[in-house]
């Protein structure tokens, strides 16, 4: 599988109270925490696709706290796909390493999509490498 076998899925906790569920993110303690350097939301509507993009440097941990995210990521080297859907049915943390290409889809319509990213750097416009979404073959229907 190449460098996709460096991606780590961390199942997270959902903490029922009787004012709303409390949703773990991410400690410093845990083996996927390499640091901080920021932290962002992105919102994608439902069907609509985000990327291509490449960290260089970049270790991202991704949450999906509302909504449904299809996530996909791309070894250029051995030509290989990973699926990941993630979010309020499937709660948990995406740990993806640099050198990892990946695109994401919006896929829930009752609830916003949004994805956390948690990331050991800050962003740098020269640390992500960018690709048109018809560069790298997936069917995304």
């Amino acid at each position: 599988m190449g460098t996709l076998g460096g991606i780590i899925t961390t199942h997270l906790s959902k903490i029922p109270t009787e004012g709303g569920d409390v949703l773990h993110g991410i400690k410093k303690n845990e083996e996927t925490y390499f640091g901080f350097g920021e932290a962002y939301f992105s919102n994608i509507k439902k069907g609509k696709i985000k990327g291509w993009k490449l960290h260089k440097d970049m270790t991202m941990n991704l949450i999906v706290p509302s909504g449904i995210v299809k996530f996909v990521f791309f070894d250029e080297q051995f030509k290989s796909h990973k699926e990941l859907t993630i979010g309020r049915l499937n709660y948990c943390r995406v740990t993806v390493p640099p050198k990892i290409w990946f695109a994401f889809q919006g896929l829930d319509n009752k609830y916003p999509n949004l994805v956390f990213n948690f990331a050991n750097l800050q962003h740098d416009p020269n640390e992500v490498i960018r690709k048109e979404i018809n560069e790298i073959f997936y069917n995304w229907s």
